[in-house]
């Protein structure tokens, strides 16, 4: 080990994969144990870093760690104080919030790794709930209050906080006790967002397309969206990490490039990833299914990070249920003119996508054209009785807002025109 540098233990669930290093200067490096790279069923840290006797550089994982972090200036300027480290500087963030992140990677201070390895949660009741949602509307960064033991850092830029949940009751779960749920309250900026993304989520599971489970919850005068973490399953009565890193992380691109006209990955990168799935043909499908899905629905902001992949032992990996989705359509006039996060057929702009563009990018990614047509012309003219049965539903279980009702007219029509294009 080089001489000042600051060292972080990475963790898979309990056990000890490697370490990451910080050097004076503040370059990062990281590298696996002897051990763990002994052990046949060693999971890899990300497709970018297989699993070799070699010291990965700063350039390779920096991306990846910034890849687990908030993508809110607000948020990490504030826990950048909160540890007194630079707001770039993501060995300092990770140190003080990478208890509980995506997936089961976990970083920890040498000096704690008895606390960290033992676990334990404080039981919330509907006052606690409403008072920590009001809080987190306000103030982004208060995923967790400051007397709480256990940390998480989770990417994105909406708000959120995540929480264990048991039967019926919620907690504040830490060290080896994972978070179960993602709740992420109303954004002040677009109306009925939660019932939005709720609606499409469903709407994507409706049509068959395997997504995270989600449902509004309301405490006291508080609502939410909790989506159930597909990166967390119950083993022998125990719940258990699993990893996952998403797409960016995967082809070792930074969060900031994020959309493809900034330099992030487009949809034939995508496509070539879900060559190394442990079932690729199904997993590329679903690849295209869920492109279809964004582009029927307007979901204009359905960039690489909204993608994962599960990574297990024996090399397994998988596209994992899709999440983050929602409709632009309530909030704009022009339609048309909206652009999506990666270009169809060379075109970015709604109004400028035909059915010949499908045809293109099932070409450039070496995908049936006719299978491409076939997915989006059968989910267009499924989607109206779908968008009933699904608001049906949602309308039992007293979860109603009038975008979501103007949505489904919107996409009820959307879809038919399109269904006649193809």
């Amino acid at each position: 080990m080089a001489i000042g540098a600051q060292t972080l233990l990475v963790y898979l669930n309990d056990s000890p994969m490697g370490r990451l290093l910080r050097q004076k200067g503040g370059k990062l490096s990281f590298e696996y144990t002897s051990e763990y790279l002994g052990d046949s069923g060693a999971v890899p840290l990300s497709l970018s870093m297989p699993l070799e006797d070699r010291k990965y550089s700063h350039e390779v994982i920096s991306p990846w760690l910034w890849g687990l972090l908030p993508d809110n200036e607000l948020i990490l300027a504030r826990w950048a104080q909160r540890f007194q480290v630079s707001a770039s500087n993501c060995f300092g963030l990770l140190e003080g919030m990478g208890e509980d992140c995506a997936g089961a990677v976990r970083f920890i201070r040498p000096e704690n790794i008895d606390r960290a390895l033992k676990g334990g949660r404080q039981r919330l009741d509907e006052s606690d709930l409403e008072r920590r949602l009001k809080e987190l509307r306000k103030d982004p960064a208060m995923g967790r209050e400051p007397e709480d033991r256990g940390q998480f850092s989770l990417a994105g830029a909406q708000t959120k906080t995540a929480l264990q949940k048991r039967g019926s009751n919620w907690y504040v779960p830490w060290g080896r006790e994972p978070t179960t749920h993602i709740l992420k309250p109303p954004r002040p900026d677009i109306d009925g967002h939660v019932e939005n993304e709720h609606f499409c989520l469903c709407l994507a599971g409706e049509l068959g397309l395997p997504v995270a489970r989600s449902e509004i919850l309301h405490f006291g005068q508080e609502i939410a969206i909790a989506v159930e973490r597909y990166d967390r399953v119950m083993h022998q009565s125990r719940l258990i990490r699993v990893h996952q890193e998403d797409v960016c992380q995967a082809l070792g691109i930074h969060p900031a490039r994020k959309y493809q006209n900034e330099g992030g990955p487009d949809i034939s990168k995508m496509m070539d990833l879900m060559n190394r799935s442990s079932q690729p043909v199904e997993d590329r499908t679903r690849i295209m299914e869920a492109i279809a899905f964004n582009y029927l629905i307007l979901g204009t902001d359905a960039h690489a990070k909204n993608y994962s992949l599960l990574l297990g032992r024996n090399q397994q990996v998988r596209l994992a249920r899709l999440y983050d989705m929602a409709s632009f359509l309530p909030y704009v006039d022009r339609h048309k003119d909206c652009r999506f996060a990666m270009k169809i057929g060379g075109y970015y702009k709604d109004a400028q996508i035909q059915p010949r563009h499908f045809d293109k990018l099932a070409r450039t990614c070496e995908f049936s054209a006719r299978t491409m047509t076939g997915i989006v012309l059968a989910m267009a003219e499924r989607i109206p009785d779908a968008a009933d049965r699904v608001i049906r539903t949602m309308s039992d279980k007293g979860v109603s807002h009038q975008v979501v009702n103007n949505l489904v007219e919107l996409l009820k029509k959307r879809a038919s025109g399109k269904a006649k294009e193809f």
